[in-house]
């Protein structure tokens, strides 16, 4: 067994097991929490924010960035054979990171801040609600992406086609696809910070955008 085999699959092992935490913590926001607070008292939803949701950030944002640091290390180690998926993964990868950290966790502290203020008989931030909003539409926007990133990183193994293939190879995926897949996926972001949630608002909605987006960029990488 050689040395750089075994930090290669360390670092895979690692890059994995930070990502079912930040990824499964990222639908548990989604697709549990945000739907029970739909439904129940505020007395409830209150206690939940300041006891509850402190915790499963934490574990949420250095999920995180444990993954993003194994990723890029990873990918130091993968060098040439490094292709188009797993190049889009790792944009789309890369993007979840900072809005994890840049928008999501500053949004979230305000609204923890605040609701613990009013448990304590004070008054609530009047930016709480903005930020709950900003928080909220960065996290559907990171589980839009983690289908298609989720899609990519095992195409980059598993998946034949164009994107499979090295990068530097001419007959890869072309200079135009690449561009627009890119110019797709930031656009997206764009809409994370400056837009609204539209269709994925719903779970349902946001799956099927998810799948959509894994959809277009996957036919556009194969046929131009």
């Amino acid at each position: 067994m050689e040395l750089e085999n075994l930090l290669s699959y360390l670092f895979r092992w690692i890059h994995v097991f930070a990502g079912v935490i930040w990824i499964g913590i990222l639908y548990y926001f989604n697709f549990v929490q945000t739907e029970f607070f739909k439904e129940t008292d505020a007395a409830t939803k209150s206690s939940v924010i300041s006891k509850l949701v402190p915790r499963a950030l934490w574990w949420f944002r250095y999920g995180a960035l444990l993954t993003f640091i194994s990723g890029l290390a990873l990918a130091g180690f993968l060098a040439s054979a490094v292709n188009f998926y797993i190049m889009i993964g790792m944009l789309m990868g890369t993007l979840m990171f900072l809005n994890v950290w840049l928008i999501i966790w500053p949004a979230q502290k305000i609204v923890i801040a605040s609701t613990d203020a009013v448990i304590g008989g004070g008054e609530a931030d009047p930016a709480a609600a903005g930020a709950l909003a900003k928080a909220g539409l960065a996290s559907r926007t990171n589980t839009l992406f983690s289908l298609p990133m989720l899609f990519f990183m095992g195409a980059s193994s598993h998946l034949g086609g164009a994107g499979r293939l090295p990068i530097s190879m001419e007959d890869g995926v072309s200079s135009l696809a690449q561009i627009i897949c890119i110019i797709i996926i930031l656009g997206l972001q764009f809409n994370a910070i400056k837009g609204k949630q539209g269709p994925m608002t719903s779970i349902v909605g946001v799956i099927h955008c998810g799948i959509a987006l894994g959809a277009v960029l996957l036919l556009i990488m194969q046929l131009l």
